[in-house]
């Protein structure tokens, strides 16, 4: 079963039972530095295997740059 979510204010269909991890290695970004932020709440990476995706989540994922 596929359940909606937004990914950076798109509308996406997931794999109901994932786990953020799961969908960061689906978008390509698995070790990749990132900053994820679900319902407005930073989460660390330690946690992204922890965390289950649900329907109407929104996530925001930003691409870490380095510079000065």
């Amino acid at each position: 079963m596929m359940i909606p979510v937004h990914i950076n204010g798109e509308p996406h269909l997931v794999e109901d039972g994932w786990r953020l991890e799961a969908l960061l290695a689906d978008l390509g970004l698995a070790g990749a530095r990132i900053a994820v932020e679900l319902n407005e709440e930073v989460v660390p990476a330690s946690r992204h295997a922890t965390i289950a995706l649900a329907a109407g989540d929104r996530i925001e994922i930003v691409h870490a740059i380095g510079g000065g």
